[in-house]
């Protein structure tokens, strides 16, 4: 009896490291990634680059290759839409940047490009490598997966807010965007390996600018944030309230109230997110467009109360940052940089920037 107990328990213990040691390409196939939108975008293990397709409506994962170890630089990279067009050619407003993405280990930056405008812009995905050499990343033959979404929305001025952002945490990508359910706004949480994607968590939030609770706001921005040992989204909505989610509630068909913690004003839409750590002290960047770049002190996040009557500006407090104008996106690049995509079209450049 003992021996077989033994036997059962080495045969478990050898399950469970397989399961653990199974490569970040599992169950993808070589051939065409049929990404119909290249939209936002998120590295997770092993070089693996998530791509948010709203027209697809799906996340495609997508294997780059790109493992080998690089040293963080000094990004800077003037006319980077002109560089692009030419890359792809064509003229800097006949492309538009949709997102930029760090790959964690090789630092090589990678964008995602829509290449004309209207039904035929086609999807690109570009890198960037610290010379500054542009490379168009192949999506006709290449190893990929996808996780289809249930439910997009129907209506075709939904359609591309189908996914708003995406992110990969501990096993998992976590998807924001609009559905077609009651609840519009949806949160979903992906196993990756990819195997299927359920119905996501239907989200609820109060609108202090607006006056009223709302369920068919999409996020538009988020950051994973710990808070006193629990795991939690902070979401950033348009006229711009942040609410903090629980990850633990985000299950498939949920009706999820948030929490709003701030009001950062109206007539403005959130774009990015970075959190990070700076001389013992925890941050929130935020690029807008109308309010410019905001930092957030996040200290004592858990003793902010809910914001449930009208308010224009409440809550976390935030500084603006008056060097950084006319950021379109921003991500981070290391543990002491930004990268920046600012300017305007025909004349964005492409930076790091020192993390306030």
């Amino acid at each position: 009896m003992k021996l077989s107990r033994l036997i059962t328990f080495v045969l478990l213990v050898s399950l469970c490291a397989l399961a653990v040691a199974a490569p970040a390409t599992t169950g993808m196939t070589m051939g065409k990634a049929d990404v119909k939108s290249a939209g936002p975008l998120a590295f997770g293990p092993d070089g693996i680059l998530f791509v948010g397709d709203s027209l697809g409506a799906q996340i495609v994962a997508i294997d780059t290759g790109d493992t080998k170890a690089g040293p963080s630089a000094s990004i800077n990279v003037q006319g980077i839409d002109g560089k692009i067009a030419a890359a792809l050619g064509t003229t800097a407003d006949q492309i538009s940047i949709r997102d930029i993405a760090t790959n964690p280990v090789s630092k090589n930056v990678y964008i995602s490009v829509n290449r004309g405008r209207g039904a035929d812009a086609k999807a690109v995905i570009l890198k960037l490598d610290a010379s500054g050499k542009l490379a168009e990343v192949s999506l006709d033959n290449v190893k990929h997966s996808a996780a289809v979404l249930p439910n997009p929305p129907t209506q075709d001025s939904q359609k591309t807010n189908t996914i708003t952002e995406v992110r990969y945490v501990d096993g998992k990508v976590l998807v924001a965007g609009l559905s077609n359910e009651e609840f519009s706004s949806n949160m979903k949480v992906i196993a990756f390996p990819f195997q299927s994607a359920d119905r996501g968590a239907l989200i609820e939030m109060y609108h202090g600018s607006h006056a009223r609770y709302e369920t068919n706001s999409p996020i538009r921005t988020f950051v994973p944030y710990t808070i006193n040992n629990q795991q939690f989204i902070l979401a950033a909505y348009t006229c711009t309230p942040l609410v903090k989610i629980p990850v633990s509630e985000l299950k498939s068909g949920a009706k999820i109230q948030g929490t709003t913690i701030a009001e950062m004003g109206a007539g403005n839409q959130p774009l990015d997110m970075v959190a990070y750590k700076k001389n013992g002290h925890e941050y929130i960047l935020m690029a807008n467009s109308t309010h410019g770049v905001t930092k957030l002190d996040t200290a004592h996040l858990e003793t902010y109360k809910a914001i449930t009557a009208p308010s224009d500006v409440a809550g976390v407090p935030f500084t603006n940052i008056e060097d950084l104008k006319n950021v379109k996106h921003l991500q981070a690049y290391d543990d002491k940089q930004a990268l920046v995509l600012s300017g305007s079209s025909g004349a964005m450049d492409l930076r790091t920037v020192a993390l306030p």
